[in-house]
């Protein structure tokens, strides 16, 4: 642009003499500056923009530090809650499950004659005499065998005079099927002792039938009692058999107490759990019953028990052993504790680092012995004592959060809740080690205050740099800003005279609407391109690639992936135009993605053939695949719906596998954010194994799924590690669902 086109316009403003460039004119004209005494402008606009910078910083750090505090640790409390709650419905599950199982078994006509076969037995060895070496034999099993194995577990020396058999049938049956064998593994497989009794017999017909029950149930133990209290079978056959639970050794027992309970009642469809106890025939090891009692016609005509399966117990509680790949990370856990505040179930540190748990229990308050002896007994249960806040406030009846010290002595949060199953009165809690959960409050507060250093340097140069440049004669700066306003370059000073301050509010006023107008439309393009970014990756992967990253590839576990075509899109749309076809199809993603956004998955890309998505990638789920099945069946609902309306039968092929997959952004100038790994290849390969419609998923997926999806045989498909057996969501059930 021409100086002559940005000549001023006000003439007063423009000097007699010809104008010079100003850096040739002399400054020897200006008046001499008179000196004041006092604080000088540039120090009060210096020391006014460092106290606003300080106090804004001050106040948004401490904002953002609550806001963000806050919500990381209710982000820590709420993942234990849903942790706590779903080992709680799992336990819940488990108990409604064995008290089910016993009712039936207790009302099967095979028990009611088992147990009518086994009392005869057992009256009939009423009158059994034993030789003086039978006795003799059976005396040493007691003295040389059972008391001495009995002393060790307890830590204390035992009279075996004390647990004598004293009636002819139990000494009878111990002699036979408890003395012979060194391990209970051996009793259970012993159908038949050879002694040509009655009782001997009912054994050989019945014992496989309870055997069954017992290992298939994880039962600990499966027995038969008469209407007397006596023990007239058992399944493992130990010094319990052919016991009286009125008047034996074992009459203070809680198995004792519920037996007595259950036949006082009279009522058959009743079933009396007890909470663990150190049970003498087990040597003391923790055992809890479930007893029912065993009906004919209406009579009751015996019980049934069951001791409870402690490994399904800690299965759940545990998952299986595998907390590092469960939402607890490195140091979290849940367990059960009783009303003894005792644990009822097992320890994760016992489990993991033995040596390390005896330490830190033992610095807690636990006897070295018990500790010693959890770790011998690879088990804390009636041992582990936990005097905790969570504990006693759940014990209390209360459900909640805290940050508390664990039963080992670390600083933990824990959520906690009583756990009322089958009239026991249990609390359940879940914790998590407070270094770990609050590593992202730390790692959150250290970055925030370097951010606020770093900001409160940067505005304390700013103000020193701007405090300078608006003490310069404001003239000269008016005249600057007033050329820069109006789009001049190669701006130089001029001199001249007028109301400085109104001259540089309009000069600035100008150039703020400038600067502004510019400002905005580059933040509503800016916002246009994140906007679209994200529609071509996650937010996550999207922010490491506008920081620079441009290998972004990330692994993850437990990642559920479906892969789906339309089958009979092409016929439907064979006859309508390209643009019309592809309506239909984009009207038919846009709902699978509002489909997928309510159940939790994630879109990874769609082709023309192909639907990609996946449960549990950037939100880690522990029900991905539950989820993930919901989707598809919704996906056939979609199809269903729209086939309906448009007079087309369209149907889904859907393939699903989860498992370990990778993420990232392939390409350099085409960038296309993908998914790839064996259980995406798996999916594929499902997907693409059958010609017909229907939702198939692996046997991975298939074990995740709770009873309420059902599904039938898919066939199998051939993979590098042998034949995969494939599975299809049952139709009706799809159809239902």
């Amino acid at each position: 642009m021409s100086h002559a086109a940005t000549a001023p316009s006000d003439p007063a403003a423009v000097p007699a003499a010809p104008t010079v460039p100003a850096q040739t004119v002399p400054d020897l004209a200006a008046p001499e500056p008179k000196h004041r005494s006092g604080i000088s402008i540039q120090s009060i606009l210096l020391l006014m923009f460092l106290f606003v910078s300080l106090l804004s910083t001050v106040v948004v750090g401490l904002i953002g530090y609550t806001n963000g505090n806050d919500s990381l640790r209710n982000a820590a409390f709420d993942r234990l809650i849903e942790v706590r709650d779903s080992r709680a419905r799992e336990i819940t599950s488990l108990f409604t499950q064995i008290h089910n199982s016993v009712l039936l078994q207790a009302r099967d006509t095979t028990t009611v004659e088992a147990d009518e076969a086994f009392t005869s037995g057992f009256d009939e060895l009423s009158n059994a005499k034993l030789t003086d070496a039978e006795n003799s034999t059976l005396d040493s099993y007691f003295t040389n065998t059972f008391a001495p194995a009995l002393s060790k577990a307890a830590g204390t020396s035992v009279d075996p005079q004390s647990f004598l058999p004293t009636t002819a049938a139990e000494k009878y049956l111990q002699l036979h099927y408890t003395a012979p064998y060194k391990t209970f593994a051996q009793s259970l497989a012993t159908t038949d002792a050879g002694d040509g009794s009655d009782w001997s017999a009912a054994n050989a017909q019945y014992q496989d039938q309870f055997s069954r029950i017992t290992t298939l149930s994880d039962y600990e133990d499966v027995l038969l009692l008469d209407t007397q209290g006596n023990v007239v079978y058992t399944a493992y056959k130990g010094v319990d058999l052919g016991t009286n639970l009125r008047t034996g050794p074992y009459s203070s027992t809680k198995l004792a107490a519920a037996y007595n309970k259950v036949m006082s009642s009279n009522i058959l469809d009743e079933v009396q759990f007890t909470d663990f106890e150190q049970y003498t025939p087990s040597l003391t090891d923790p055992a809890a019953w479930a007893v029912a009692p065993i009906g004919d016609n209406g009579t009751v005509v015996g019980a049934y028990a069951v001791e409870l399966p402690n490994d399904a117990i800690n299965t759940v509680m545990t998952t299986n052993n595998t907390w590092d790949t469960s939402v607890l990370g490195k140091t979290g856990e849940t367990y059960l504790v009783g009303a003894d505040s005792t644990m009822r179930s097992q320890s994760r540190e016992l489990v993991q680092h033995p040596t390390a748990y005896v330490k830190q229990a033992v610095a807690a308050g636990t006897p070295r012995a018990v500790a010693n002896r959890a770790v011998a007994d690879t088990s804390p249960i009636l041992l582990q004592s936990v005097q905790t806040d969570a504990v006693s406030n759940a014990l209390a009846g209360k459900s909640g959060t805290i940050l508390s010290t664990s039963y080992l002595g670390q600083k933990t949060l824990a959520a906690y809740a009583p756990l009322e199953v089958q009239g026991l009165k249990w609390v359940v809690v879940a914790e998590l080690g407070s270094g770990e959960a609050f590593s992202p409050v730390n790692d959150f507060t250290r970055n925030l205050v370097l951010s606020a250093l770093a900001v409160f340097v940067l505005v304390a140069l700013l103000s020193l740099i701007l405090a300078r440049v608006i003490i310069r004669p404001l003239r000269r700066l008016q005249t600057a800003a007033t050329r820069i306003a109006a789009g001049e370059e190669d701006v130089t000073v001029d001199e001249g005279s007028s109301d400085e301050f109104a001259d540089v509010g309009k000069a600035f006023n100008d150039m703020s609407r400038s600067l502004s107008v510019k400002a905005n439309l580059l933040e509503a393009q800016e916002a246009e391109n994140e906007r679209l970014l994200l529609t071509l990756m996650p937010e996550a992967v999207a922010k490491r690639y506008k920081g620079g990253d441009q290998d972004i590839a990330e692994d993850h576990t437990e990642v559920t992936v479906l892969y789906a075509d339309i089958v009979g899109f092409d016929e439907a749309t064979h006859d309508l135009p390209s643009d019309k076809a592809l309506a239909t199809l984009n009207e038919l993603v846009h709902s699978f993605d509002e489909a997928a956004e309510e159940h939790g998955v994630e879109r990874v890309r769609t082709t023309r053939n192909g639907y990609l998505a996946s449960c549990g990638l950037t939100v880690p789920r522990v029900d991905n695949a539950r989820r993930t099945i919901d989707f598809a069946i919704e996906m056939q609902n979609i199809l269903d719906r729209f086939g309906a309306q448009k007079g087309v039968k369209l149907a889904l092929r859907a393939g699903i596998d989860t498992g370990t997959v990778t993420s990232g952004l392939v390409g350099r100038s085409h960038i296309i954010y993908d998914l790839w790994g064996e259980t995406v290849n798996l999916a594929f390969r499902v997907q693409a194994s059958s010609v017909d419609a229907g939702i198939f998923m692996t046997q991975a997926v298939a074990d995740k799924l709770p009873d309420t999806i059902k599904v039938i045989d898919g066939g199998t498909i051939e993979t590098t590690g042998g034949d995969q057996k494939i599975w299809q969501v049952d139709p009706a059930d799809d159809a239902n669902g």
